[in-house]
């Protein structure tokens, strides 16, 4: 096994266990058991447990942004691409491991220590609303609403609050 296949390997088990359990629940000793990753190349890979969750999130940050950007854009009218965000939300609030926003966790559990790619994701988020209707002020509503929406499923999985943000951002939409 190479360098490129042990990190994907440690960054995949990173992902399932920090996601499911926790980052604080879940040593380095527990993601080598199940990468199958010898501990001496995972800490040559990610020297401290803070460099494999920073480098776990930005990957997830890449792909969970790609995803809704994909989703969001694919309508042609502006108005529709908007409504987009929440029909995708709807969808990811269903998949059978949804267990809110990895970002969000993260913060809730490590506070003022979290990666900085927290912040990042939430200001990329952002940009991508504010792309999606040109107008901030109209973005920082939405933003609450896919925030709320994102942490009602969390504790109650499913798509309906993600129904109901997109009826609260069809209001908004035609101010």
């Amino acid at each position: 096994m190479d360098d490129e296949e042990a990190r994907t390997r440690l960054l995949d088990a990173a992902e399932e266990l920090f996601y499911r359990h926790g980052i604080q629940a879940v040593g380095m000793d527990r993601i080598r058991t199940a990468s199958g990753v010898p501990l001496k190349r995972l800490y040559r890979l990610f020297p401290a447990k803070e460099s494999l969750v920073t480098a776990y999130l930005e990957r997830r940050d890449r792909r969970w942004l790609d995803s809704l950007r994909t989703a969001a854009l694919a309508p042609a009218e502006p108005r529709a691409r908007a409504l987009a965000v929440f029909d995708w939300l709807a969808d990811w609030f269903t998949e059978p491991d949804f267990r809110g926003c990895a970002f969000l966790n993260a913060y809730g559990e490590l506070g003022a220590a979290a990666p900085e790619i927290v912040r990042i994701h939430k200001a990329e988020l952002r940009a991508l609303l504010v792309d999606l209707t040109a107008d901030p002020a109209l973005a920082d509503r939405l933003l609450i609403l896919t925030e709320g929406a994102t942490t009602v499923a969390a504790l109650d999985p499913g798509p309906e609050p993600a129904h109901r943000a997109r009826e609260i951002a069809e209001l908004l939409l035609t101010k």
